[in-house]
């Protein structure tokens, strides 16, 4: 069942509302980025399973999709995102537990991944826009006592790949090429662009 928040606006924007299809408290913070406080939080209730041979950038437009979607809500925006951290053609999970999150860090110790963030728009009038954003990330060289001391911060808790860069993760990456709120969860220059598209009230 899907958990339904109401917030209060604080936008003087007119029009219709914008509903956040996601529980993440950074997403909606970046969206506060934009002068956006959603009129709801609607958390989406999907399968969230990859498909067998999925390959990573499509999973992150396919949950995206899916998540704007499901949402009924005729009378407003509804906005949806998907960040997926992959290593290769390998979609790497949300660490729920140290072990997962061990295995990420090891993983990615050293090398270059990609940070899929995908972002979609449902309008009241029923038309679907979607917009990519595609990042390139490096960790140094992890030592033992590094991995063992972000996994006690607990920051990698529910987080894909293992790591938020929004912490101290931060100071464990060398080089970033491309959007770094998609790698926290929401891209602000593609979400913005959508936005605007779709006629949403922006400055």
């Amino acid at each position: 069942m899907e958990a339904k928040v109401t917030v209060s606006a604080t936008s003087t924007q007119s029009g219709p509302a914008l509903v956040l299809g996601s529980a993440s408290p950074r997403r909606r913070e970046l969206l506060a980025r934009l002068g956006i406080e959603p009129a709801q939080i609607i958390p989406a209730d999907i399968d969230e399973t990859p498909h067998a041979n999925e390959i990573p950038r499509h999973y992150a437009q396919r949950m995206a999709l899916e998540k704007a979607q499901t949402i009924k809500n005729d009378q407003a925006f509804i906005l949806a995102g998907d960040t997926v951290v992959a290593a290769g053609r390998r979609i790497l999970p949300k660490a729920e537990d140290e072990a997962t999150a061990r295995q990420c860090l090891s993983l990615l110790s050293g090398r270059r991944h990609r940070v899929y963030s995908a972002v979609a728009m449902k309008a009241p009038d029923g038309s679907i826009r979607e917009k990519m954003s595609e990042t390139h990330v490096r960790f140094k060289r992890l030592s033992e006592e590094e991995i063992r001391g972000y996994i006690q911060s607990g920051e990698w808790h529910g987080k894909a790949g293992g790591y938020a860069i929004q912490g101290s993760a931060e100071g464990l990456i060398d080089w970033i090429q491309g959007s770094h709120s998609g790698v926290v969860g929401l891209p602000l220059f593609e979400t913005r662009a959508l936005l605007k598209s779709a006629g949403f009230p922006l400055v």
